[in-house]
């Protein structure tokens, strides 16, 4: 497949529910640094959907559970808001406001409900739920850098220009 195609098969796998209300929520949502949770769970979607769809695994349950593992609305850096650990605590809402916009099969709830692991003690069941569980750890960690190495770019330049 063409990158186009390829594009075209990640979203149709996403038919009906990127798109919905809830989905687009997301947007209004800062995940880490300058990335909103909607844009972090694209990231983490069409990533897994990647991976999995070069590897001849279940690509559309990889880019379905990618985009909802963070379908959840609070701030995670206010605790006020949270019973437990937010890395245990979320996955749990985020599988039970999945359930509400469509069905989910048992990969995509297997990986949802996982993807902290090991912050949370049980691991994941399919081989799909580990490529979300670490598709996300990459991206958070590239969203928490991409401002520090912009800032840095952005120090080295303004010391540049007042040397010359």
């Amino acid at each position: 497949m063409d990158e186009d195609q390829l594009l075209a098969e990640y979203k149709d796998c996403l038919e009906g529910i990127l798109d919905h209300e809830q989905v687009l929520k997301l947007d209004l949502h800062t995940q880490h640094c300058n990335t909103s949770r909607l844009q972090h769970s694209i990231n983490v979607s069409y990533y897994s959907f990647l991976i999995c769809y070069k590897m001849g695994w279940d690509y559309r349950s990889a880019a379905r559970a990618g985009l909802l593992h963070d379908l959840y609305f609070y701030d995670w850096r206010v605790k006020k808001y949270i019973r437990t650990s937010h890395s245990s605590w979320h996955p749990r809402i985020a599988l039970c406001n999945a359930k509400k916009i469509t069905e989910l099969n048992k990969v995509e709830i297997d990986a949802i409900e996982k993807h902290m692991w090991p912050c949370t003690p049980v691991p994941p069941r399919y081989i799909e739920s580990y490529v979300i569980t670490f598709v996300d750890k990459i991206c958070a960690v590239c969203e928490f850098t991409e401002r520090k190495y912009a800032q840095i770019a952005e120090n080295f330049r303004r010391k540049r220009s007042f040397a010359s």
